[in-house]
């Protein structure tokens, strides 16, 4: 299972949901509502590296009941499983040809037009090399830019690029800040998470990965230009209720750690036996929202 399989994303999903911070999501809700949208009566939302749509189905029911999606990756099978997985999770489907919206050439996917608790969803799918083409979501006619565990996996020259030529509201969930403590501890918990922390900055497609330092530069550079943030803290706080994802966790920090080779197997061996079935385990991430008033 790697870290952009649709088994993962549809695994972490829900502790994902319940560790967004509500506060700030609060706050950007009301802006939404109290904002002059591009078109009016209906808010525009683009959601970069979307994977399956998660970050939709956390934030939809919340916002007003008219609301237009671009949801945007690279990886066009997680497109096709976004739009599968969202339609299972609608209420009903409506008719999207009688709204004129056209297929996405870069897809192929038919748009997707749901009814979500009484919301109007209409959902537009996008592959878009996120790498070379970052102008292609700044250019979307978007109220907000939304995204979720996505920034600390980009270069810093990419995040620089990005913020510099942010003209939009931002708001990012789930952003890893490098911080992890599992429960009962060991002694061997600091090394693990310091060669973890060398494989988190390996390029994952942007150039070599900005990893935990992502918010702090993203604040740092957006509020150059110009732009009030407010960040919050949204960590995953796992017990024996969350078995499967503190298994995976495990699992891929193990094996992340191997790759680095800075600790000798039997030691990455014996850490990964005794976290698969730790008691608790809490990984720190940052919520994000950055406006300009």
């Amino acid at each position: 299972m790697n870290e952009f399989s649709a088994q993962w994303l549809g695994l972490r999903e829900p502790v994902d949901h319940r560790s967004r911070n509500q506060d700030l999501q609060a706050q950007v809700i009301d802006y939404l509502t109290q904002m002059k949208t591009v078109y009016p009566g209906i808010v525009r939302l683009t959601d970069l590296g979307s994977g399956t749509g998660s970050n939709l189905r956390a934030l939809a029911p919340q916002l007003s009941s008219m609301q237009h999606w671009t949801l945007i990756d690279y990886d066009i099978a997680l497109l096709h499983t976004a739009r599968a997985t969202l339609l299972a999770w609608a209420d009903s489907e409506i008719n999207t040809s009688i709204l004129g919206i056209t297929v996405d050439p870069s897809t192929q996917i038919k748009p997707l037009s749901i009814i979500k608790q009484n919301k109007t969803i209409i959902i537009e799918f996008k592959c878009v090399d996120l790498y070379n083409d970052y102008q292609v979501i700044l250019d979307e006619p978007a109220d907000i830019i939304t995204a979720a565990a996505f920034f600390d996996l980009v270069a810093e020259s990419w995040l620089k690029e990005f913020c510099t030529h942010l003209s939009k509201p931002l708001y990012t969930v789930l952003t890893y800040d490098g911080t992890e403590k599992w429960s009962p501890p060991n002694i061997i918990d600091i090394d693990i998470l310091k060669a973890f922390h060398q494989h988190q900055i390996i390029d994952k497609g942007f150039g070599p990965a900005i990893g935990p330092a992502a918010i702090v530069h993203m604040q740092s550079i957006l509020r150059d230009h110009h732009f009030n943030t407010v960040c919050a803290a949204s960590p995953w706080t796992m017990d024996h209720h969350d078995g499967d994802l503190i298994e995976q966790l495990a699992i891929g920090t193990a094996r992340a750690v191997r790759e680095i080779g800075t600790i000798p197997r039997h030691i990455v061996e014996q850490w990964e036996q005794s976290r698969r079935h730790a008691n608790n385990c809490e990984i720190g991430h940052m919520d994000l929202f950055a406006y300009k008033l």
